[in-house]
């Protein structure tokens, strides 16, 4: 004779492992550790890393918030399926925002553990070196530096002209900043939450070097120790060093050496207002060149250099606020709008300098400085707005 089959509300068997019904599951330890990557289409570095943080970080209670700008090759869903398999995995995806010193900021004020580490997702950080940072931080330290300057630390990974670029950062940031680190510029380091949380009202969520920023920052008021690594080389995904890396470095150097006065977003701004000059110096001296009235050429060299520097700073100077499709028609026709005081004056002082000396590069240069900013301060208010 068969066995009959429980009865519908009949109450299973509890598995062992698991507690009886009702009962409130064990709280799991809270972390000790979170790694904080940064992410952008590193979607191929993804399962190596982690399975080398599992490794390096064995005997430890740990967490990585990945933190991904969007990435179109499926770096977030890469990162979701690694969560499935191991809940110390945890992904930020961010939409309409990018830069690496914000995904560091967000990552870290999201961390459940006192202690945060900053590292890349390429597979150029050494993962081994993260248990002797954790215990320096143990023994008292405020922000650990794995560097690659002091003497046993390697960079040869570095091409020639990187390798100059990220050494003449480093004496900048020395000199210009007073920092206390052989490598300021590294994007490998350990902290406690608690100073980001303190400084975090005075950094910038812009640009990609958010170390130099901290210790900047933070001042004397820190203790640094340094621990060498060698730099490895990158397995696939995109560097984050470009040229836009100059601007947002030399932004932020004036950004603290002026106490604020300076911000990176207005130097973007005025790099593109400088590049800006030349169109309209070129499309001026076209002008002149097909016979066209110095005022008729002027005001075309206007519209032409607003035009540019519209798409230009679309594109870089506020890329986290980019507009889009149709938006771009009304975002732009606002920028010619705000743009027009400033234009009427372009074009009417550099009128008058034309007649007084005879030299139209000295108008065009002139007029061109009216409205620089004005054309900042209102098109940040009005066209590109910070969302709300």
């Amino acid at each position: 004779m068969s066995a009959q089959p429980p009865a519908a509300n009949a109450e299973l068997p509890a598995p062992a492992d698991r507690p009886p019904a009702g009962a409130a599951p064990a709280p799991a330890p809270a972390p000790e550790l979170t790694l904080v990557i940064p992410t952008f289409n590193e979607a191929g570095n993804i399962a190596p890393l982690i399975a080398r943080l599992q490794t390096a970080l064995a005997g430890l209670r740990w967490e990585a918030i990945f933190v991904d700008d969007n990435s179109p090759d499926g770096t977030a869903d890469a990162l979701r399926e690694a969560g499935r398999r191991d809940s110390r995995i945890r992904c930020i995806r961010r939409i309409g925002r990018r830069g690496l010193a914000g995904a560091c900021i967000e990552g870290i004020l999201a961390a459940q553990a006192p202690v945060a580490a900053v590292m890349d997702a390429d597979l150029q950080h050494d993962e081994t070196l993260l248990p002797r940072m954790f215990a320096a931080m143990g023994d008292g330290a405020d922000v650990v530096v794995a560097t690659r300057y002091a003497p046993g630390g390697e960079a040869s990974s570095f091409g020639a002209l990187r390798g100059f670029g990220s050494r003449f950062a480093n004496g900048l940031a020395h000199r210009l900043l007073g920092v206390r680190s052989s490598d300021p510029m590294s994007g490998f380091f350990m902290l406690r939450r608690e100073l980001v949380e303190r400084l975090a009202p005075k950094l910038s969520s812009e640009g990609f070097k958010i170390l130099l920023d901290i210790l900047a920052t933070a001042g004397r008021d820190v203790r640094v120790e340094e621990l060498t690594y060698t730099f490895g080389v990158r397995h696939s995904g995109e560097s984050k060093l470009q040229m836009r890396v100059l601007v947002d470095f030399a932004g932020l150097i004036l950004a603290k050496a002026t106490g604020g006065a300076v911000s990176l977003r207005f130097l973007s701004f005025a790099a593109v207002g400088a590049l800006g000059l030349g169109v309209h110096l070129l499309a001026l001296r076209l002008g002149l060149g097909f016979g066209a009235r110095f005022e008729v050429a002027q005001a075309v060299a206007t519209l032409v250099a607003m035009t540019f520097n519209f798409f230009l700073n679309n594109a870089t100077t506020y890329r986290d606020r980019r507009l889009r499709g149709w938006a771009i028609l009304p975002g732009l026709a606002g920028f010619y709008a705000i743009c027009g005081l400033g234009a009427a004056a372009n074009v009417g002082v550099a009128g008058w300098m034309f007649y007084q000396t005879s030299r139209w590069w000295v108008a065009g240069v002139a007029g061109a400085c009216i409205g620089a900013v004005w054309n900042y301060g209102v098109s940040k208010a009005l066209v590109w707005r910070e969302p709300s």
